[in-house]
């Protein structure tokens, strides 16, 4: 198969056939995205009924099934041993993986890439390590942010589907991808936490929280999107779990370390989103604001 006659840019060409690994949140929303630019979609998910859903295009029952039917497959997936899991083996992926690009778009950490980059290699594929940045709705509004790590050449194929989901930056060698995601979300939670912080300490000053939480966004216009969590103290809909993002914190504080870098801020985020995972994992992220309305005047 001539990969690059069917990865061509927007409007130029009937676009590839995509097959979807993993379809949580962000995995149902590049689905969504994709299906509504006309890509012909497969899906594969651990737990079909998931997919089936999601009423986008074909289910597949394992992986290699859903990459055999594609030309691009889509990862979206929990962390290292889900992708060890939707790759290898006889039912992975890869078993039907020759001729393929790969876009890997989860979040598990650089310690994993150069694993799948090989595993990609023999199986006769190419591999770009694509974090997609951007709430569920963003990505469903194409106006989510790309980062791409891979050869000029896999890059070069890639951004054909990518650009459907916002802009695209190619920023070097796979690796690259996987550490800026990191430092992309260990910003989120420093934000988030700052802003439930703020928020409790302005409204106990005397402030109104409607002026409160003004001010807060006008800072940090991302805090839009969960306003119902720092005035409502409401937590769902779920843009980005408690759990999530707490496994995101631990990948990312331990590549900091394993640098010599000081990240006292992050190491303290990370453990206040520990500390109400227990209770909170599956609720946004907002819920770390209930430590501090509940904490004694």
């Amino acid at each position: 198969m001539d990969m690059t006659s069917k990865l061509t840019p927007p409007g130029q060409d009937t676009p590839p056939r995509v097959a979807i690994l993993g379809t949580g949140k962000m995995g149902a929303s590049i689905a969504g995205r994709l299906a509504a630019e006309s890509f012909a979609i497969g899906l594969w998910n651990r737990t079909r009924a998931r997919a089936d859903a999601l009423a986008v295009g074909r289910v597949y029952d394992t992986p290699a099934d859903a990459s055999s039917d594609a030309e691009v497959v889509i990862s979206s997936l929990t962390g290292p041993d889900a992708i060890r899991a939707a790759y290898l083996g006889p039912h992975g992926a890869l078993a039907a993986g020759s001729g393929k690009l790969f876009i890997e778009m989860s979040t598990a950490g650089p310690a994993i890439v150069p694993e799948l980059a090989a595993a990609v290699a023999a199986a006769g594929g190419r591999l770009v390590v694509a974090p997609i940045l951007g709430a569920p709705s963003v990505v469903r509004d194409g106006k989510a942010a790309v980062i791409v790590g891979g050869t000029e050449s896999d890059v070069a194929l890639a951004r054909s589907v990518l650009v459907r989901l916002g802009s695209v930056r190619h920023v070097g060698p796979m690796a690259n991808a996987a550490r800026l995601k990191l430092v992309a979300n260990s910003m989120l939670a420093d934000v988030i936490l700052a802003a439930a912080e703020l928020q409790v300490a302005g409204e106990r000053s005397g402030l109104d929280p409607q002026d409160v939480f003004w001010v807060l966004e006008r800072l940090v216009p991302v805090l839009g999107l969960r306003r119902h969590g720092y005035i409502e103290n409401r937590h769902e809909p779920t843009l980005f779990a408690v759990r999530d993002l707490v496994k995101d914190l631990k990948f990312a504080t331990s590549l900091f370390s394993r640098s010599d870098a000081q990240t006292p801020l992050t190491s303290q985020a990370r453990d206040s989103f520990a500390a109400v995972e227990s209770t909170s994992g599956e609720l946004d992220i907002t819920a770390v604001i209930v430590p501090y309305r509940l904490a004694r005047r």
